[in-house]
C-alpha cells in the first residue's frame, strides 16, 4: 500500500476469488497470523492446523494498475462431514478494515461456493464482536462458545440468501467503498 500526503492509497478494485497462486497462498498465511497471532495475540507462532490441509482458501485481493498486488482478506471453506460445510479464519486486513465490503464478500463465496458444491448446511465459529455483521448477512446465532479464550457464536447461514457460485476460482471484482 503506497502513501501519497497524510492518507494511505487504497486501490480503486479488489479481487474476491480462491486462492491459486503461490503468492495468494503466502498472502493468507502471512495475513492469518497478522490477525489472528499478532494483532489478537489467540495463537503464538501461527494458526495452522489440520484443517487447513482440506480448506479451500479465499481472498480479497487488492489491485494496481489493474494488476493483481496484496492479499488483503482472507477465510477458508471445508466439508467437515458429506453436505456440511465450514467457514474458518475470516481476516481483513486492518488497512482494509474500512474500504467498504470485503469481509462480507469473502463470506458470500465462501457460503455460495460451498453451495455450489452441494452444501446443505454452512456453519461458522464467529468471533463476538462480528456477530452483527453475520446476522445482516443472512446468518442465525445457534450458540455462544468459547474458543481459544475468545467468545464466539457457533451460526448457520440461510444458504438461501447464497446462490451456488460454480467458479470460486475466477470469482469476482468489486470497487472500493468508502474510506477512512
Amino acid at each position: 500500500m503506497f502513501e501519497f500526503g497524510r492518507k494511505p492509497f487504497l486501490s480503486p478494485q479488489f479481487a474476491i476469488k480462491a486462492a491459486s497462486a503461490p503468492w495468494e497462498f503466502a498472502g493468507a498465511t502471512a495475513l492469518r497470523i497478522k490477525v489472528f497471532c499478532e494483532e489478537q495475540q489467540i495463537f503464538q507462532g501461527h494458526d495452522r492446523d489440520d484443517v487447513d490441509h482440506r480448506a479451500l482458501p479465499l481472498v480479497a485481493v487488492s489491485t494496481l494498475a489493474g494488476e493483481a498486488d496484496e492479499v488483503v482478506g482472507t477465510v477458508r471453506i471445508h466439508e467437515e462431514e458429506p453436505r456440511i460445510w465450514w467457514g474458518s479464519r475470516l481476516a481483513v486486513a486492518e488497512s482494509h478494515r474500512r474500504v467498504g465490503r470485503l469481509g462480507a464478500e469473502l463470506i458470500r463465496l465462501a457460503v455460495s461456493s460451498a453451495n455450489a458444491f452441494g452444501c446443505d448446511r454452512f456453519y461458522a465459529h464467529v468471533q463476538e464482536q462480528n456477530v452483527r455483521l453475520f446476522e445482516r448477512l443472512h446468518w442465525s446465532c445457534l450458540e455462544p462458545i468459547d474458543i481459544h479464550g475468545k467468545r464466539h457464536m457457533k451460526m448457520e447461514a440461510n444458504l438461501d440468501a447464497y446462490p451456488p457460485f460454480e467458479t470460486p476460482a475466477n470469482g469476482w471484482t468489486m470497487p472500493l467503498r468508502g474510506r477512512q
